[in-house]
């Protein structure tokens, strides 16, 4: 799988970091030694005690739910989920099918509006916003990664990569845009079209264009599920990149416990709740976990639950 050995990420051909990526953040990636630390509200594995994480948090949900329909119609999507991701770091969040992993990407970028409950960027309680105003914190402050790619088929990749600078009216410079494409190794690609790149180069044009506006947080919903495995270990290399050499907060919902094994910190949810969390982030413990979690929740909805 794409997650066994963490691969060199595309060379960039640009300046390198001034900093080691250690000296920021630990070395993830299957294979690489477990973090000793870890983010807030998070446990060093199962049953272990919570160290608090020093760093501000980038996203925070508050007894946050999200339902749909009415009376024996309804569907509870989220149910009070309570989780505050530390800035700087990488949040795997996973479940079974229906698990609410989805929802939960939506209300937490702004892109849903909770039932109830509050969701926070930095200090921005989303929830209160109107829609003009969300719209602004979505195109300037959140940066998004989606499995489809989602890149314009009628503008060139400079422009396509360029396109929520213009959205937001502020100076969209050409050379921001190759400054990206270097740093996720596709320079002097920018005049042409997204139907002549493969796959991989599309996700990678689409994670430029996340990063362009320097945004809060990127949330990558699915970003390997359309990608052949050596290209998902290249995107999943950009995104741990964008955290340990940029800075980033990235939030990521995916099925694949390889490529949870890139992140700090792994989410489990189950029937819209937090049901347990991983912060030394392995690919078996997480499939282990998967597992586990998956035949729980089918006999819970048997009424087959020990």
């Amino acid at each position: 799988m794409f997650g066994r050995s963490r691969p060199t990420a595309p060379d960039p051909a640009a300046e390198p970091s001034t900093a080691p990526a250690t000296a920021t953040a630990p070395a993830r990636g299957p294979g690489a030694q477990p973090s000793t630390a870890h983010p807030a509200g998070s446990a060093a594995g199962a049953g272990a005690a919570a160290e608090p994480s020093t760093a501000p948090a980038a996203v925070t949900l508050r007894s946050v739910s999200k339902r749909y329909g009415r009376g024996d119609a309804t569907v509870h999507a989220l149910r009070g989920v309570d989780i505050a991701l530390p800035g700087g770091s990488f949040t795997a969040v996973m479940g079974p099918s229906g698990s609410g992993k989805s929802t939960f990407l939506q209300c937490a970028a702004g892109l849903d509006r909770p039932t109830s409950g509050s969701v926070l960027l930095g200090d921005t309680d989303l929830t209160r916003l109107r829609e003009n105003a969300l719209t602004d914190v979505r195109l300037t402050r959140i940066g998004f990664v989606f499995q489809s790619f989602n890149l314009l088929p009628a503008l060139t990749v400079h422009q396509n990569v360029l396109l929520p600078l213009k959205l937001a009216k502020r100076r969209a410079r050409p050379e921001r845009a190759e400054e990206l494409l270097t740093r996720v190794g596709l320079p002097g690609i920018g005049r042409r079209r997204p139907a002549e790149l493969s796959g991989g180069q599309q996700q990678r044009v689409a994670i430029a264009r996340a990063l362009v506006t320097d945004p809060d947080v990127v949330f990558a919903d699915e970003p390997t599920g359309a990608l052949d495995t050596t290209s998902a270990a290249e995107v999943l290399a950009l995104l741990r990149e964008a955290v340990d050499d940029l800075g980033a907060t990235v939030v990521m919902v995916t099925h694949e416990p390889a490529a949870a094994g890139w992140a700090d910190l792994a989410l489990f949810l189950v029937d819209g709740v937090i049901v347990d969390r991983l912060a030394e982030v392995e690919p078996e413990r997480v499939a282990d976990r998967i597992r586990h979690l998956t035949t729980a929740a089918a006999r819970a909805r048997t009424g087959q639950v020990r």
